[in-house]
């Protein structure tokens, strides 16, 4: 989520001369001096350099502090128009610079970007930092918040309430030293999140495991061994075999090799990421939780978590740890059912071992191979990528009317990188929509959307239309085959294209609302209420296709998949809720408190009676969501909290028809307010009432 008037990613920062020390001359030259003039404003990638970013950085960097100027002078009593709206159009300069920085140094980044970025981002949060302390702005923004009743229109009010809000929750309140303590703490931050995130892509590209024994692959899908070779070749280790932390690599290995020994080395490799050497992030989260309590403890809040908490849907951190308990010990119980059944597995197969949490993926694999003869070797080849990518557009056709035409002309900053010219239900122009979905290591682990820019309306009435843009980890193409997807890399690109329909649907006003700008634990409903339709029946004979002989997917293996949807789910559950239980907790650590990284992770295991076989989703170290920087910090609660809405309302499709139009009308309302309006109320709009935990437990086959 962006908050009102962050809408550039993050802020930029005050004052200065030129960081690089480049001459404006090469400003008529520097493609971000005014609008890209490509088809709908696409980022001309061609013609950006790397010197390009810091003189535009520095001329965006005067624009909104002229607009600042210019608002708090304004000798007229503030008003919705001269105040908030203003705010929401400080920069279009420092809009194009920081959004295609950002997202390169995310998806392609090199050591001269990340050397830039390294220079900019303190900047920003100073930047923000003494905007949101601004008195003379913020006295504005609170006298209109003051008359907040005589304001007509919902989304005005929300988003003066929102600014209002930020505003406060940014020191706006504190008295100058206070201030000026609050900004060091931000600053330090700043430059931690930025040390984490480089620990941790170095290690991810510095951990290799290399195997030179054939006999050493067995179990293997072909295409996982065939990239390993490929890997190996182009690190200098040609005949050999090499295993990498990323997702493709990692989840094969745990999932099929039948060599323990093999799996062994890849489990605690992950689990132990970023956490020796010269890449230990460890030290680097003792400062942040450190730095973080004292944040709190400025702003008047008990515990950092409660600071995070206070603007979102759940209001404490309490009400969020109920529901995740809610649902983290029925998962526990089932994880040890599921354990049970394997230990039983393999014992009958002859092993004299217990099984370790270097052994669940596997077995949980042999499990369902067993119970509903189900492999992902027999159904990957009906999801192959660009079957799967006809398919999400199919659903967003189906659902809302929208068609993709491919732009093989337009810019890209990768080969890899697809652009489509998005097109609504009249044939008019949408939106721009990018994917980049294999894995490189330019580019960090994981998947996510984001937007290169937003939508709004002009004052003349005319719309800006966003360029989105999804970006995956997925095992590259082999010189044999496309790339195949399993059914976990299925949903995840229908997820992150439920967050790329968000911003492309987007019809607000405002920037600072349209889009994925809503409340953090509303933000992955629409994301996950789209993975529903990923193995939808109707859906699959759609786009699911055997690469090879284009048969489509049988309907016994539609039926497995589904009946095997459930399988596994108390392991899913138990870690998933247990890092967002290991989140909250780090938000709680005071001040003063004593931090032993891996001794807190093995107090709040033993609090929740972690089982034995898994650990969390993500450890401490290498979990970026909350201290990579604080997008979600005390915050990654939220994917269960949305969980609430998508499974009710899925199931309001399922009672009345997967592709139900006017359900689908209902829902294509919601994902256009994106945030000018209370999620609770777009929600009971849509539903007709508030949605029920116990369909998110159902979803889960967690409901005795």
């Amino acid at each position: 989520m962006k908050s009102f008037i962050f809408h550039f990613c993050c802020m930029a920062a005050v004052g200065g001369a030129c960081l690089c020390g480049c001459s404006s001359k090469a400003d008529g030259d520097n493609p971000f001096m005014k609008p890209f003039d490509t088809p709908y404003g696409i980022p001309p990638f061609e013609q950006i350099k790397i010197e390009h970013y810091e003189p535009a950085f520095e001329a965006g960097l005067a624009e909104a502090n002229a607009s600042i100027d210019s608002i708090v002078n304004n000798t007229a009593a503030p008003t919705f128009e001269n105040t908030i709206l203003a705010l929401d159009n400080l920069s279009p300069t420092l809009d194009r610079v920081t959004s295609v920085l950002f997202a390169l140094t995310e998806a392609d980044s090199s050591p001269e970007l990340t050397a830039v970025n390294e220079k900019i981002m303190p900047r920003y949060t100073a930047f923000l930092d003494d905007m949101m302390m601004n008195q003379k702005l913020f006295a504005r923004v609170k006298a209109l918040h003051d008359n907040i009743d005589s304001i007509e229109k919902a989304d005005e009010r929300r988003a003066v309430e929102d600014t209002y809000t930020q505003f406060v929750l940014r020191g706006a309140l504190l008295d100058a030293g206070k201030q000026k303590e609050l900004k060091e703490i931000n600053g330090k931050l700043t430059d931690l999140y930025l040390k984490f995130n480089k620990n941790l892509l170095n290690a991810n590209n510095t951990f290799e495991i290399v195997v030179d024994k054939k006999e050493d692959l067995a179990g293997l899908p072909q295409n996982t061994i065939d990239n390993a070779a490929a890997e190996a070749k182009e690190r200098g280790k040609e005949g050999k075999w090499v295993f990498t932390l990323h997702a493709p690599s990692r989840l094969a290995v745990l999932q099929y090799a039948d060599s323990r020994d093999l799996r062994e080395k890849m489990w605690k490799g992950y689990t132990s990421n970023a956490s020796s050497g010269e890449n230990d992030n460890r030290p680097v989260i003792k400062q942040i939780v450190k730095l973080r309590a004292q944040k709190a403890e400025l702003l008047g809040f008990p515990t950092f978590a409660a600071l995070m908490t206070a603007d979102k849907m759940s209001k404490t951190p309490e009400n969020a740890e109920n529901l995740l308990l809610s649902i983290f010990n029925p998962a526990k119980a089932k994880v040890a059912e599921e354990v049970a059944t394997m230990q039983q597995l393999s014992d009958s197969l002859g092993n004299d071992f217990k099984i370790a949490p270097w052994d669940y993926y596997y077995f949980a694999e042999k499990v369902r191979q067993r119970d509903y003869a189900l492999s992902e070797a027999e159904i990957k080849p009906y999801f192959a990528v660009d079957s799967v990518r006809a398919g999400i557009f199919a659903m967003a056709k189906r659902l809302y009317g929208l068609t993709f035409e491919e732009m093989p002309d337009a810019p890209k900053y990768h080969p890899d990188v697809k652009v489509y010219d998005v097109k609504d239900a009249n044939g008019e122009h949408l939106a721009v929509f990018m994917t980049d979905y294999f894995t490189r290591a330019s580019k960090r682990q994981g998947a996510w959307m984001e937007e290169l820019k937003t939508s709004w309306v002009n004052a003349d009435g005319s719309k800006e239309r966003p360029i989105i843009y999804n970006v995956g980890n997925f095992a590259k193409p082999t010189a044999d085959a496309p790339a195949l997807l399993s059914i976990d890399d299925v949903q995840t690109m229908f997820h992150e294209f439920g967050h790329g329909l968000h911003g492309m649907l987007s019809q607000v006003r405002l920037k600072s609302q349209s889009g994925t700008k809503v409340d953090r634990d509303f933000v992955e409903f629409p994301s996950q209420f789209h993975e529903h339709w990923a193995f939808d029946p109707e859906m699959l004979k759609v786009y699911a296709h055997h690469y090879k002989t284009g048969e489509l997917i049988p309907d016994s293996l539609v039926q497995k998949i589904n009946a095997a949807s459930k399988h596994n789910m108390g392991f899913m559950t138990t870690e998933l809720t247990g890092a967002a239980l290991l989140d909250l907790a780090w938000g709680k650590v005071g001040a003063n408190d004593s931090i032993d990284v891996e001794a807190f992770e093995k107090q709040v295991a033993e609090k929740l009676g972690m089982p034995e076989q898994l650990t969390f989703r993500y450890r401490s170290p290498y979990f970026k969501h909350i201290f990579g920087d604080e997008g979600y910090a005390s915050g990654y609660y939220t994917y269960t909290w949305a969980e609430q809405f998508d499974a009710d309302a899925y199931e309001l499709f399922r009672e009345h028809g997967v592709f139900n139009p006017e359900l689908a009308a209902k829902m294509k309302h919601l994902l256009e307010s994106g945030n000018s309006e209370d999620p609770m109320v777009l929600y009971e709009q849509f539903a007709g009432r508030k949605p029920s935990p116990e369909a998110l437990l159902r979803q889960r086959g967690l409901l005795k």
